[in-house]
């Protein structure tokens, strides 16, 4: 497997890790968004949210909170986006479910937003019902 999260999880690639758990390890983004961009990633492969044990994904939004908290209080920034993104579509770039865990601060520069535009009721509506009927 050439997965580049489980070479970091198995030491073959350098990281800067802030946090380990029996399930979990969590390391600095190189490609950060902001200072204190952070990854929280299972120990277990698992490409997407679809496929992570759900004991994992409890795991990793645990870890993410407690690392938010830390980065809350060592760095101070306005605001944090816990964010978890599945497959190429979405901008996932790495396929092993991971979560972000991202200190902002007000006009940082950095975007992550889109445009506001009012959905249609019945498409909505109807959307819905396929999504309850796949339940």
């Amino acid at each position: 497997m050439s997965c580049v999260f489980c070479m970091i999880r198995d030491g073959q690639i350098p990281s800067t890790r802030v946090h380990e758990d029996d399930r979990t390890i969590a390391f600095m983004d190189i490609n950060p968004i902001n200072p204190g961009h952070l990854l929280v990633v299972p120990k277990a492969h698992a490409p997407t949210v679809l496929d992570v044990a759900d004991e994992d994904l409890v795991a990793c939004y645990r870890a993410a909170k407690k690392l938010a908290a830390a980065a809350e209080k060592a760095l101070h920034p306005g605001g944090m986006v816990v964010a978890q993104f599945n497959g190429p579509a979405a901008f996932q770039s790495v396929l092993h479910f991971h979560v972000h865990v991202i200190p902002r601060w007000e006009n940082d520069g950095k975007g992550f937003t889109w445009e506001l535009i009012k959905g249609d009721p019945t498409q909505i509506a109807d959307t819905a019902a396929k999504i309850r009927a796949a339940l």
